[in-house]
């Protein structure tokens, strides 16, 4: 397919033929701006018929939220005419989002990153709903933000946002030393619930502070501040909670708040069955967990008043209106379709650094000044 010259350092698709199967080769990054483009070509090649498709990721050097809507628009329309898709040589991140989402499961996989199968090892439960990723000890803890938000760049759907969230425990509980498990606790619906554990004895420690409405992952639920138990053994808060964590053998917590617009939403619970496992390093990387969960949860628009939601929709509802305006007016001006206006708008804005939002406004802006001086 074809682009503006200047964009194309940054996102492509190549068609070839493998015997029976169509390849889409992307390249660079597919984000909001490119995703419907890489969409469109898929499209096109199961409209004709096609239903063995492969997308060759191998020199994918991004893909964020938008692009993983495009997987499973492929797998929902390949599914029911007993088509397949196929991810080849996909980046190890983009393969964790597809397992912790569950996108895995109807896609084939070639090439040296594709999912493992889960692995049961000697920390807490029988458990283990996601493989721990393989990092060192050692990883600079700037690099380990900058690849986690890399990582985490999602969109607010709840299922989505729980898969990101099982990555972040995932990681906070492999990066961690001696945490022996991970949760995260989240208000919804007005109550606590543990949306990701990395096991299910985590499941039920946190289950019991819900119950007895006390412990430190409610506590830094509710209060907002970050609560550490060196040694369960010499706790004297919580104390319907703590024999209970005891006879779990755990001997050390630390929860860390989780903030949407400033106010606590829930927490990030690191549990060890070592007594003061927790150094002033260990509890950085999970400040560093608990802000990047935070930014997912901020991002998703997790609990906002009812007011802050109702505005939410306006400002969404008036930028679509002003989009549809501004695609009216390059229809006009350049004798394309609604399809082909919306395009410009895009490639304009990928091309500028302008947002499409801005940029449709300043469009219908500059018509509407026209018009005043007719």
């Amino acid at each position: 397919m074809t682009r503006d010259p200047d964009l194309l350092d940054e996102f492509g698709v190549t068609v070839s033929f493998e015997a029976d199967r169509v390849v889409l080769g992307v390249w660079g990054e597919v984000d909001p701006v490119s995703a419907p483009e890489l969409a469109t070509v898929l499209d096109a090649v199961i409209d004709r018929g096609h239903t063995a498709v492969v997308l060759d990721l191998a020199s994918l050097s991004f893909m964020d939220a938008s692009g993983l809507r495009v997987i499973a628009h492929g797998v929902n329309r390949l599914t029911p005419v007993g088509g397949m898709l196929t991810i080849r040589s996909a980046p190890t991140n983009v393969t964790r989002i597809l397992e912790i989402t569950g996108l895995h499961e109807v896609i084939s996989f070639e090439g040296p990153h594709h999912p493992m199968e889960p692995v049961l090892d000697h920390r807490l439960g029988p458990e283990q709903s996601v493989r721990a990723p393989d990092l060192t000890e050692t990883a600079e803890v700037g690099e380990l933000a900058r690849q986690l938000r890399h990582i985490t760049a999602i969109p607010a759907d709840h299922d989505v946002v729980d898969g990101a969230l099982r990555l972040v425990v995932a990681l906070a509980r492999a990066t961690v030393e001696r945490a022996d498990g991970v949760s995260v606790s989240l208000q919804r619906h007005g109550r606590l619930t543990s949306v990701a554990a990395t096991d299910q004895t985590v499941v039920a420690m946190d289950a019991d502070q819900y119950t007895t409405g006390e412990g430190p992952c409610v506590s830094a639920s509710v209060e907002g501040r970050w609560f550490h138990v060196q040694s369960l053994d010499d706790e004297t808060r919580w104390p319907a909670f703590i024999p209970q964590a005891r006879e779990l053998g755990i001997r050390s917590i630390l929860s860390s708040p989780l903030m949407v617009e400033d106010q606590p939403a829930g927490a990030l619970n690191i549990y060890s069955r070592t007594e003061a496992a927790f150094t002033e390093t260990e509890q950085r990387l999970a400040a560093i967990f608990a802000t990047e969960a935070s930014a997912i949860l901020k991002d998703a628009g997790v609990d906002v008043s009812t007011d802050q939601l109702s505005g939410r929709v306006r400002g969404a509802l008036d930028v679509r209106r002003t989009i549809a305006q501004a695609e009216g007016v390059v229809m006009e001006r350049e004798g394309v379709s609604a399809d082909g206006a919306y395009r410009s708008l895009l490639d304009t804005s990928r091309r500028t650094g302008q947002p499409v939002a801005e940029l449709a406004a300043a469009v219908v802006h500059s018509t509407r000044q026209v018009s005043d001086v007719r």
